[in-house]
Parts: C-alpha cells; structure tokens; sequence
C-alpha cells in the first residue's frame, strides 16, 4: 500500500499493491493493521455502502455532523468517477479547500476522507459502482450538505450542466457560507 498526501491534513489517496497477470489481478483493499500503521489513523469501519449511477450523476456535497460524524473509506468497483472531498472542520488551516481525484475500476486508487469533510462524486463513465467503508453508522438526523456548484468552492466535476443529474433533494442545499 502507497499513501500519497493530497494537501489536505489527513485525507489521502491510497494506491493499494496490485497482483497482475494473465487471469486478471487481486489485491487487498483494506488491511486494518496496515491502514494504521501506514497512515497514522484509526480504521474502526462499522458499515459499507455501495451506489450505482450513471454518466453525469452527481453525488453531494454530504457529511454527517456531531457526534455522527464519518470518517470514509472510498473506491470504485466499476467505471470511473471524479472523487471530491472538501475540509469544512472549522479552524482547520484548509478549511473551504478541497481536493478532486479520478478513481477507477482500472487505477484502484482509494480516497480516505476524514471526519468533518463534506465529500462528493461525479460519474464520468457510462454508469459506475461505487463503494465505501463509514467508520460510524449513518444517522438521518445528523446529515448535512452543500450545494454541489457551490461558487466559492467552485469545483469543476467534469460533468457539463446541461448533463449534471443532481437529486431534488441535493438541489435545495445551501452554500458552504451557511455551514456552522
């Protein structure tokens, strides 16, 4: 496993050792001990999630807040998204910074989102799986959003607007100002 700093604190993208050859490939997507050992931090996951969407879907911006906050563990099975994680932890010297990264079926790459990012995805191929592990169990009452085109995060999800397709529900977030 190779971990590579995104430039904000504590959310990583990890490149896990594949094993290829002419069969196919495995490799190992999550190993409590060396998760901890490589990164410093705790892999206590509680709950996996998977979604299935198409090209142009658009997932976020969503965390969880309080005592509910999730820390997030996230791949691709199939197809290919644009990962984004943005650091709303008040007082954090990246706060209303984010990051983007491809993740693949094919890169095997995975992104470590910490507790107090809002996190958020694009679909870029024809439909995509994606998966993750939540190191806290979901909690309605605790969700919290940001409106994926907000205009001071000004995040570019590759998804032309006349192809975005955002639910209603995320729809009526409001912008990254109104986070407490």
């Amino acid at each position: 496993m190779e971990i590579q700093e995104t430039g904000l604190k504590d959310c990583l993208i990890i490149k896990p050792r594949v094993f290829e050859d002419p069969r196919g490939y495995f490799f190992e997507s999550f190993n409590k001990k060396t998760f901890e050992e490589k990164t410093g931090l705790s892999g206590n996951f509680v709950q996996d999630n998977q979604s299935f969407s198409s090209y142009g879907v658009i997932r976020g911006l969503h965390a969880q807040s309080g005592e509910f906050a999730q820390a997030k563990l996230v791949r691709v099975l199939k197809g290919e998204v644009l990962d984004v994680a943005v650091d709303a932890r008040p007082g954090s010297p990246t706060y209303g910074k984010h990051i983007s990264v491809k993740l693949s079926a094919e890169n095997h790459l995975q992104l470590y989102v910490p507790r107090g990012f809002l996190h958020g995805f694009s679909v870029l191929s024809e439909t995509a799986e994606f998966f993750y592990k939540c190191d806290n169990f979901y909690n309605k009452a605790s969700e919290l959003g940001v409106i994926y085109n907000d205009k001071d995060l000004a995040i570019d999800w590759m998804i032309p607007a006349d192809k975005a397709a955002v639910s209603d529900k995320d729809l009526l977030l409001n912008n990254f100002s109104s986070l407490k």
